[in-house]
């Protein structure tokens, strides 16, 4: 990385990607090996059933060094593998990378760009920044806008696209954030730029070149439901319950709760 001499995580979780993680893995090798930084990249797979595990286990021991592999024994959802890997990283600085490659990591030198230039904390590569280049289908765009109007409408954050999956943050930022975060799903992206945005860390967007392998991503409608009802979760929390203000009570409370709970 040009001008970084500070060490980079890179986090990537993976669900039934045995036809796709080798190649994502080494592109990503590849790519970080170039920009010349120190750097690492924990791969967490979300109980896959499939062979991606074992690929990634020949990859950590191809790349010994770099590669951290490890495996839920079910799926517990993108959030919190992420927040697992939060266990193992070492890094100055935290890139999510999604491991289908519709962006490739080149791209994260662009973000590292504008985060010294906008003094920023968190950087997010955008489907909606004007100069995004993105080639995805109609029905993505549309629900795409529909979820920042949302957003916008409910949390007034500083950004249009929450859900690409090529994110950079400070490490002291995910350090910060990260024990706040009840979302297991997708809206998880977006419990942790609305708490960072609480906390006054300063967010900046990306253009992105967006290449979809598949014709709408791994989300089905399912998940695009699960994510509204999150979201709407996420508003009462930080709006009404003030949950993230008082998070040490509530955590204090649920645990009297459960005592209680065990001692009948």
């Amino acid at each position: 990385m040009k001008d970084i001499k500070n060490k980079i995580s890179i986090i990537m979780p993976a669900f039934n990607e045995e036809g796709h993680i080798a190649a994502s893995v080494e592109e990503t090798v590849k790519t970080f090996n170039e920009f010349g930084c120190s750097w690492e990249l924990i791969v967490i797979d979300d109980g896959s059933t499939d062979n991606t595990f074992e690929i990634l286990e020949e990859l950590s021991r191809k790349y010994p060094k770099h590669i951290i592999a490890r495996k839920n024994p079910y799926n517990i959802g993108k959030g919190r593998a992420i927040k697992k890997a939060l266990h193992y990283l070492s890094g100055d600085y935290v890139v999510f990378l999604d491991a289908d490659m519709d962006l490739h990591p080149l791209q994260v030198q662009t973000l590292f760009d504008i985060m010294r230039l906008d003094n920023a904390d968190i950087v997010i590569g955008s489907k909606l920044h004007p100069n995004s280049v993105v080639n995805y289908p109609l029905e993505r765009r549309v629900v795409s806008f529909v979820y920042y109007l949302l957003v916008r409408l409910l949390f007034n954050l500083p950004c249009h696209d929450t859900q690409t999956g090529l994110k950079l943050f400070k490490t002291e930022v995910v350090r910060k954030v990260f024990h706040r975060i009840l979302v297991k799903q997708f809206a998880f992206d977006l419990e942790v730029l609305v708490n960072a945005h609480h906390l006054g860390y300063k967010i900046a967007e990306a253009p992105i070149v967006l290449n979809p392998k598949r014709s709408f991503g791994r989300i089905g409608m399912n998940a695009v439901l699960t994510t509204f009802q999150d979201t709407l979760a996420v508003f009462y929390r930080m709006r009404i319950l003030k949950y993230y203000d008082n998070i040490d009570y509530y955590r204090r409370k649920n645990m009297a709760k459960e005592f209680r709970r065990m001692r009948r």
